[in-house]
Order: C-alpha cells, then sequence, then structure tokens
C-alpha cells in the first residue's frame, strides 16, 4: 500500500509541475503558433467562458506535414548542403574503388582513405571541381593491405566518412 501511495504522489507531483509550466509559457505570445501549450482565453469573463474552460492551441496541419512553410524565408538544411549522395561501390573492395557523389558549388574535393586509427594512408584525390554529379576511379593497385578503411570525401568545408572494407 506504501509503494501504491508514492507512485500516485509521484504522478500527481509530475502532472502538477507540467501545468504550472504549461501556465508559465502561455503568458507569452511567442510560442503561439508552433506549440501545445495550454492556454487560457483572454475575454472578459462571462458565464459561455467559465464553461468553455480552457482552449489548446495546436500547430496547423500544414506546419506538421511541411515544417519548411512554417518560417518564411528559412532555407531547408539540404540547399545548404556542398557535398551529397555519396556512394561507393563495390564494398568489399578488392582492386578498383568507384565513388558517385554530388557538388552544389563550385569548390575544392578532396578523397582520402584513412586507416581505423584515423591516420591517412592514401590521397586519391585533391583538387577544384565544378558543381554535378561526379564519378570517381581508382585502381589501388595492392597498395592497401586487406581489412577496414574509411573514405572521407571532403568539399570545402564538409566532410563524409564512408566505411569500406579491402580484400
Amino acid at each position: 500500500m506504501r509503494q501504491k501511495f508514492t507512485y500516485h504522489f509521484l504522478w500527481t507531483l509530475t502532472l502538477a509541475i507540467a501545468i504550472s509550466i504549461n501556465f508559465a509559457f502561455s503568458a507569452d505570445k511567442t510560442f503561439a503558433n508552433d506549440t501545445a501549450y495550454i492556454r487560457i482565453k483572454n475575454k472578459p469573463a462571462t458565464k459561455q467562458s467559465y464553461l468553455k474552460g480552457f482552449h489548446f492551441s495546436f500547430p496547423s496541419l500544414k506546419t506538421i506535414i511541411n515544417p519548411s512553410s512554417a518560417k518564411a524565408g528559412m532555407a531547408k538544411p539540404e540547399d545548404n548542403k556542398l557535398l551529397s549522395n555519396v556512394q561507393i561501390f563495390p564494398n568489399p573492395i578488392t582492386d578498383q574503388i568507384n565513388l558517385k557523389y554530388t557538388i552544389s558549388r563550385n569548390s575544392t574535393v578532396t578523397i582520402r582513405i584513412m586507416d581505423v586509427l584515423g591516420n591517412s594512408v592514401l590521397t586519391l584525390l585533391s583538387q577544384h571541381m565544378e558543381q554535378g554529379d561526379r564519378t570517381f576511379s581508382y585502381n589501388l593497385n595492392k597498395q592497401l593491405s586487406s581489412g577496414f578503411y574509411f573514405v572521407r570525401v571532403t568539399v570545402g568545408t564538409e566532410s563524409i566518412i564512408k566505411r569500406i572494407s579491402v580484400l
């Protein structure tokens, strides 16, 4: 019985804290469009307003489906990426490594193979490239012993790391 009382007390206390936090934030009007805080209607006290009780403010369905429409003028995070769609094949690698990647702006591209400790083992490419879809092939000719390695593709300040295995 004592344990049942403590669980009941803790749930009641948690609910009371949550309601008090909601009331604390309900005074701030900046949260009105994108939160689900409990709000009290700011109308003169009438018999009907007492009967209606609390008003819940939820985000619109359009905001939930397309979050970018909620804030006009904000760019999508994918639009700011310099490097995307990095694919390495075949994996595991025997003698030749093939890479596909997309660059959104003209910038310097560096492709390096690193060991498990993060040490640079081999630099495959380091040059300035134009925007667009790119493919790159490199013949390893037994330059790497068998094991696990990481390929780091760096474009400008962004980099993507993929794991490969060499047979």
